[in-house]
């Protein structure tokens, strides 16, 4: 059940990479399905400075884009689907193969040949519903890896006529990245469907007011999007069938792109059909979604509670940095450790970090959001194959990366929030690197003595104790087991 589609080959993150460095060209053109008018763009990632001091913040777009960069294959999910219909009295359906969806032949091929072998826990339910005629409306909740961006890819080349000269599927990303990753989903799961075209709507991609656009797919950010639909008059949009609002949970975090897709979706036809994903389901994300789409079938994938159980927590007192890391040296000197991921809350204190383990001999590398997104999955991925055993990352890698050689975590600073409260969920997320795929790790906590009522905030958050260790203890270090 392995999918390139949350993933991407080393030709594909080739390809990506190219296309975030500055300039993107057109691709290659497949037999019938190809990209058109790929825009320039200037510098995209600002560096900060040496100087930097604040917070490395956790920009949720790239942070989506990231999961989609490292994934190699569909996650595995046991998560129960919830299923909320329009119409409760209507049968639902599910199915085990895509045989079962009456799918067109060149549409059947093309997922086969993205390497899909059957449906994903969320295409099960979903693409019934998708595929469904006369169309239904859907909100679903999947976060990376569960294969959506496929499934909705398949529901809109099953809508389109490729007779049609004119945008008939419209999908809307937060960024020019996941448009692309989007587009390229399209391209590789339509390349047999017989002259399908699809365009970019994104900042750089500049069309003559008055011209015909004759794409039937459009992808797109909502800011392009809204210029293309009411300044340029470019599309119709009322001959749009099928509207996708893709990473919704990003919109929303995203100022302005809230109002620009409710603006774009309010001039869609009645009978246009709406598909919404989110890869959370915040009071705020539904709320967005039940306003924006109209009579939704509802489907959730019921999360699974992370665990701290099988995790060892324990802390260090450290009165600064140079504690820390002879703390850090001690852990290094006294036990066996697989690859560690250490978590530092600022750019600034990563480097430092690094420069002093490196001096030590040990293999380092670094990951924080001043790296564009394609290096930091090439940083993860290096981490994966064990070409360095230590990671040291800010916020930018504390969820979704799964290595299974992690036995150890360590926080050389508590995350906080804006408040400098104690960041609860960042924590868990932080230190559930470790202890995955049923094995056992540790949690090492580097705390400086004004900060101890953080630590306490946390026991009590998570109702559980972390032992205080000596640095200096050697002996107590070493009786230490996973």
């Amino acid at each position: 059940m392995g999918s390139p589609e949350r993933g991407c080959s080393e030709r594909d993150a080739a390809c990506l990479a190219h296309s975030f460095s500055g300039l993107c060209t057109p691709r290659k053109s497949l037999r019938s399905i190809r990209n058109a008018n790929f825009p320039t763009l200037g510098e995209k990632y600002a560096s900060y400075g040496e100087e930097e001091k604040e917070d490395d913040k956790v920009d949720l777009a790239e942070n989506s884009l990231l999961n989609k960069l490292i994934r190699k294959s569909l996650v595995e999910s046991s998560h129960h689907v919830e299923v909320l219909q329009r119409d409760p009295s209507s049968p639902l359906f599910s199915v085990k193969t895509f045989e079962e969806l009456r799918l067109k032949k060149e549409l059947l091929q093309g997922i086969y040949a993205m390497g899909f072998n059957r449906p994903s826990k969320i295409q099960e339910t979903a693409l019934p519903m998708m595929l469904a005629d006369p169309p239904q409306n859907l909100i679903a909740q999947s976060q990376s890896g569960t294969g959506k961006t496929a499934a909705f890819v398949l529901a809109m080349l099953s809508r389109v006529n490729g007779a049609e000269k004119f945008p008939q599927c419209l999908c809307l990303a937060p960024t020019y990245e996941l448009a692309v990753q989007t587009g390229q989903v399209v391209e590789k799961m339509g390349k047999l469907c017989v002259n399908i075209r699809v365009t970019y709507a994104v900042r750089g991609n500049r069309i003559p007011r008055g011209t015909k656009i004759e794409e039937q797919i459009i992808i797109g950010t909502p800011g392009t999007v809204l210029d293309w639909c009411f300044k340029l008059r470019l599309l119709d949009v009322k001959k749009i069938s099928v509207f996708v609002l893709d990473e919704a949970d990003v919109m929303i975090d995203t100022q302005g792109f809230l109002d620009q897709s409710v603006r774009i979706q309010r001039a869609l036809s009645q009978d246009c059909q709406m598909l919404l994903f989110s890869a959370t389901f915040e009071d705020a994300v539904l709320r967005f979604a039940e306003q924006i789409i109209p009579d939704p079938n509802i489907i959730k994938l019921r999360r699974e509670e992370m665990t701290l159980t099988n995790i060892r927590q324990y802390y260090f007192l450290c009165e600064n940095k140079q504690d820390k890391y002879k703390a850090l040296c001690n852990i290094y000197g006294s036990i066996t450790v697989g690859q560690a991921i250490i978590f530092c809350q600022t750019r600034r204190n990563a480097k430092w970090l690094s420069l002093e383990l490196t001096q030590d001999g040990h293999k380092v590398s670094v990951l924080s959001g001043e790296l564009t997104v394609e290096q930091r999955a090439a940083v993860i991925q290096r981490f994966r194959d064990g070409k360095e055993k230590v990671l040291i990352t800010t916020n930018v890698c504390a969820r979704g990366i799964d290595v299974k050689q992690v036995t150890i975590v360590v926080n050389f600073k508590l995350p906080t929030n804006q408040l400098r409260c104690p960041d609860f969920e960042t924590y868990l997320h932080r230190i559930g690197r470790t202890g995955r795929f049923g094995k056992k790790g540790l949690a090492f906590n580097m705390v400086e003595r004004h900060n101890l009522p953080l630590l306490q905030s946390i026991e009590e958050h998570f109702k559980t104790k972390i032992k205080q260790l000596d640095p200096d203890d050697m002996d107590e270090i070493e009786k230490i087991e996973y």
